[in-house]
Parts: C-alpha cells; sequence; structure tokens
C-alpha cells in the first residue's frame, strides 16, 4: 500500500498492521530486474517500449524499472506516470484523491509496459485502460506487478510478476521498494 494510501486511511481510524515480510529490499529487486530482463525479451529491444507508472503504487516501481533498463540495454526508456482515480468504476465508493498524470509523449503505435504495485480485482488496471486511450492508441500494453494476489473481478492477467501471493480478501499487501508486507487493516491504535 503506497503511502499517500496508508495516510488516507487515518482519518477513518484504520492503519496497517504487517503480519509477515513476503519478500525483503533484495527480493524486490530482484524481481524488477528479473521483469527488466522480461520485458527486453519479450520486446526483442526496447525500441518503441515506454513504461508507465500507475499512481501511486507503481510510480516507484516503475522508476526503478527504467533505471535497469537503461542499464541493461544503455538506452533510455522514455517514462511517464498516470492517475485512474476519474476513471474508476467504485468512483462513488471510495474517496477520491486524484494524483498528476504526466506521460511526456503520445502513445500511438509505442509498446506500453503499465506497472502496478499489486492486481487483485483487476478494476484499477480496466481503468488504467481507459486513461491511456486519453493519450494515444498504443500498439500493445503489457502489464507488470510486483504482486499478482489473485481474488480477479474482470479478466485481466499480467505478463510480467514479481511474485505470486494468494490471499485472503481482508488481508492487504503493501508493496514498496524496501519490501512486501502481509497484513490487515485495523482500527487505529488496535491490533489487528
Amino acid at each position: 500500500m503506497a503511502e499517500r494510501e496508508r495516510e488516507a486511511t487515518r482519518p477513518q481510524g484504520r492503519v496497517f498492521h504487517a503480519r509477515a515480510e513476503v519478500m525483503d529490499e533484495a527480493g524486490v529487486a530482484r524481481a524488477l530486474r528479473r521483469i527488466a530482463h522480461e520485458i527486453i525479451e519479450h520486446n526483442s529491444g526496447l525500441g518503441d517500449v515506454v513504461v508507465i507508472g500507475l499512481q501511486t503504487g507503481g510510480a516507484p516501481l516503475a522508476t526503478r524499472l527504467v533505471e535497469l533498463l537503461g542499464e541493461i540495454e544503455g538506452v533510455a526508456v522514455p517514462y511517464g506516470t498516470i492517475d485512474v482515480a476519474f476513471y474508476r468504476d467504485d468512483i462513488s465508493l471510495r474517496r477520491v484523491l486524484p494524483e498528476a498524470t504526466d506521460i511526456p509523449l503520445d502513445l500511438t503505435g509505442k509498446t506500453v509496459v503499465l506497472v502496478d504495485d499489486v492486481l487483485y480485482t483487476g478494476r484499477t488496471v480496466r481503468a488504467a485502460l481507459d486513461a491511456l486511450a486519453d493519450h494515444g492508441r498504443a500498439r500493445a500494453v503489457q502489464l507488470a506487478v510486483m504482486v499478482d494476489r489473485g481474488h480477479r473481478e474482470l479478466p485481466i492477467r499480467p505478463d510480467y510478476v514479481g511474485k505470486n501471493l494468494p490471499t485472503r480478501r481482508d488481508e492487504v499487501v503493501d508493496v514498496s521498494l524496501a519490501g512486501v508486507a502481509l497484513g490487515e487493516l485495523s482500527e487505529e491504535g488496535g491490533a489487528p
């Protein structure tokens, strides 16, 4: 769960309590390096590849992925971020905390690698596909996630996965460059 979401839960009186560390910082780094190599292999290089990080959890992972792609191939990969807050089908059910979308080029004809921290129901990715369409008609859109936790509600499948992590619906997965934790949300100050 990104820091912004963590902060947004506090006024509602709920905080994240980690129960188990699933991946440490080194594990996340290894997974990102593996995903970078898979992207290069799958696309036969990085010719028309653009990396777009979903705000907020996918953005830091996408930034690091772009750095790794540049190190491996010796080229600068175009990078941007996208906020899907106003494209979600549950906008009336969630608190909307819009972030800036920053896509520095037209995506027409490009292969977009969409990066997010956790794939759960698939609804955020569906919203991202709608949002991407406002920035041109990409030749292809590929999905990279650090954690695929299952419980899909839409027919969406990632192309690149750091870790498959079966979870219960009431569990929360917290992803950052420092690691992946599994836990619960509870009343502020209370035990999970």
